[in-house]
C-alpha cells in the first residue's frame, strides 16, 4: 500500500451518550466525538485520521497494480441490518469490492457515507462500523474517507450507507459483455440465491427447514485467481439484484448472442427451491452477494472451472451454460421435462430492501 509521512495522532472524541440525536449531525463537537468513536476508531488508518475533506493518495500506489483507474458507488439499504451471514456493514464493503472485482480490478481504497436516523443505538453504529472494518481487512482494502449525516426520526429506517470504491486495473486486462462469442462458457463460482433466501427468512416472512445464509463475501481474490489462470477471460459480472437472470439477460443484449443455460446445472440449494416454490418465486431472480458470472472461450472452460474450485468462494463452481451459434439475443433454458423456456430480465422486485 502506499507509503505517507508519519502524522502525530490527535486526541479522538468519545461519545457519552447511548442514541444518536439530531446535535449528533451538526456539525459541531458532538459528530465529531460520533465520527471519531464509532469510525475513526474502528477503520483506524492514517489516510482517515486527520479528517480532513478528502483523502490523499500518491498516485503510484495505482501505477503499480494497473495503467486505468476503476470507480463505483453504491447505496445499502438493507432490511433487516444484521442477518445470518452478514449486516449491513459487510455488505457495503463486499458490494463496492465485488463492484471493482468483476471489472477485472484491483480494488485499493473505499469511502463510506452514512444516514443515521435520530435515536439510532450507537452501540448498533459500533457493530456495523466493526463489520465493516473486518470485512475490508478480509478484502484487503482501507476505507479512508467519509462523511455523516443524521435525520430526524422516520426520515430513515436507522441507517442507510453509500460506499464507493477505487481501484486500479491491471494491464492487459479488458472485460467487456460485447466480447462474448458463441461457444463460449458460461460458469458460477457457486450456489445460487443464499442471499435473497436469507433476507426474506430473517424478516420472519417464512422458516426455512434448513440453515441458510447469506453468500456475502469479498471475491477480489477469486477474481485475480480466475484472471492468472483465463487471460482471455470475456466478462464477469457479480449478481446481485435482479439474480443470475438479469446479468445474463444484460450480457445477451450487449453481445447480441443467444445463451442457453441447463436447469439442471444450476446450483441451488433443496431450502431455496422449496422456498421459492411456495412463494412463487424464481430462484434465478434472488440476489447473491458473493456469486459472480463469467463468460470465457470454450477452451478456457476447464482452466476456469478449476481455479475456481481451487478458491474457497468458488469451491461448487459448475458451468450452467454456453453461448449459442444462433443469431438471437435473448436467454433459454433447457428445462428438467426436456423443453425449452425464455428466461426474461426481471420486471418489478420479487424482494424488496435485500441489498
Amino acid at each position: 500500500m502506499n507509503d505517507i509521512s508519519p502524522i502525530a495522532r490527535r486526541r479522538r472524541g468519545v461519545l457519552s451518550v447511548d442514541t444518536v440525536t439530531l446535535a449528533h449531525g451538526g456539525g459541531g463537537k458532538a459528530m465529531k466525538d460520533l465520527i471519531d468513536d464509532v469510525f475513526v476508531s474502528a477503520f483506524d488508518n492514517p489516510f482517515l485520521e486527520p479528517l480532513d475533506d478528502q483523502a490523499r493518495i500518491g498516485l503510484s500506489d495505482f501505477s503499480v497494480h494497473g495503467n486505468r483507474l476503476a470507480f463505483t458507488t453504491d447505496s445499502y439499504v438493507v432490511d433487516p441490518l444484521f442477518f445470518p451471514g452478514g449486516d449491513i456493514g459487510r455488505l457495503a464493503v463486499c458490494g463496492t469490492v465485488n463492484d471493482l472485482a468483476v471489472g477485472g480490478a484491483t480494488p485499493l481504497y473505499l469511502s463510506c457515507a452514512a444516514i443515521i436516523e435520530e435515536g439510532c443505538a450507537v452501540e448498533l453504529l459500533r457493530r456495523v462500523a466493526r463489520s465493516m472494518a473486518a470485512a475490508a481487512r478480509e478484502a484487503g482494502v482501507r476505507i479512508v474517507t467519509g462523511d455523516t449525516k443524521v435525520v430526524q426520526r422516520r426520515a430513515c429506517d436507522k441507517l442507510f450507507l453509500t460506499t464507493s470504491g477505487v481501484g486500479a486495473i491491471p494491464r492487459g486486462v479488458d472485460l467487456d459483455a460485447s466480447l462474448v462469442r458463441p461457444g463460449d462458457a458460461v460458469l458460477v463460482n457457486g450456489v445460487l440465491g443464499d442471499h435473497g433466501a436469507t433476507i426474506l427468512a430473517a424478516r420472519g416472512d417464512l422458516a426455512l427447514d434448513g440453515p441458510v445464509a447469506s453468500d456475502c463475501a469479498p471475491l477480489n481474490g477469486l477474481t485475480a485467481a480466475l484472471l492468472r489462470a483465463c487471460p482471455a477471460l470475456r466478462f464477469m459480472r457479480d449478481a446481485t439484484r435482479g439474480g443470475v437472470s438479469t446479468v445474463l439477460n444484460e450480457i445477451a443484449q450487449a453481445a447480441a448472442v443467444e445463451i442457453v443455460i441447463d436447469e439442471s446445472a444450476l446450483p441451488i440449494r433443496e431450502e431455496v427451491k422449496g422456498m421459492c416454490e411456495i412463494l412463487g418465486l424464481d430462484p434465478l431472480y434472488l440476489a447473491n452477494e458473493g456469486k459472480l458470472v463469467a463468460i470465457v472461450p470454450a477452451e478456457d472452460a476447464d482452466a476456469a472451472l478449476a481455479a475456481m474450485r481451487a478458491h474457497p468462494l468458488g469451491g461448487e463452481a459448475c458451468i450452467i451454460g454456453r453461448v449459442s451459434e444462433r443469431a438471437e439475443t435473448r436467454v433459454l433454458m433447457r428445462t428438467l421435462f426436456g423443453g425449452t423456456r425464455i428466461v426474461d430480465m426481471l420486471v418489478g422486485d420479487q424482494l424488496p430492501r435485500i441489498c
